[in-house]
């Protein structure tokens, strides 16, 4: 597993890192091929925060954990992402183990305004949009953990579409059907 790690607001020893590179490096065997990990280490109100994104083949996973260690924080988030996993164990099945994660997905991209007369965009994100199944693409919502999610429909000829999380339960989809 590659490693990638950022801090905030504080420096991470030696240590912490060796102890994340092995939790995290645990994940690995539920992968065919080599998984990248973007760890983040940061202090909140003497608290620390350990984000924590793996990435393998388009395929996220996400957990953020907060506590008063950053030891217990690592753990968390390793259990929490391992539990993901086993969750959606039978929906990720063929992905992970026959290949079928080799699609290159990314985050759809959050802009928010902070000001209702101006549109100041304040991050931009690119990112190549790969033909799946709706249930694929809520699946991937639900890993990053967002209110929705773009991608092309494999059973509208490659239609782009959002799937998004409704308020009052269940999702919903929107289609470009602009041909």
């Amino acid at each position: 597993m590659k490693f990638t790690f950022t801090e905030k607001k504080m420096e991470a020893s030696e240590n912490l890192r060796a102890h994340t590179e092995k939790k995290a490096g645990k994940l690995d065997r539920f992968f065919k091929e080599e998984s990248e990990a973007f760890v983040t280490f940061s202090t909140e109100r003497g608290r620390y925060l350990v984000e924590l994104t793996l990435k393998n083949h388009g395929t996220f996973f996400r957990a953020s954990e907060i506590t008063s260690d950053m030891y217990a924080s690592v753990d968390s988030a390793v259990a929490t992402i391992e539990r993901q996993i086993r969750k959606n164990k039978t929906r990720l099945a063929k992905r992970l183990r026959e290949g079928a994660v080799e699609r290159e997905i990314a985050a759809a991209p959050v802009i928010e305004p902070e000001e209702p007369e101006e549109f100041e965009v304040v991050r931009r994100k690119h990112f190549s949009i790969k033909p799946m199944s709706v249930e694929e693409a809520i699946l991937q919502m639900n890993l990053l953990e967002h209110e929705f999610f773009v991608f092309r429909d494999e059973e509208s000829d490659g239609a782009i579409s959002v799937v998004y999380r409704r308020k009052k339960g269940g999702y919903g989809v929107i289609s470009d059907d602009s041909e």
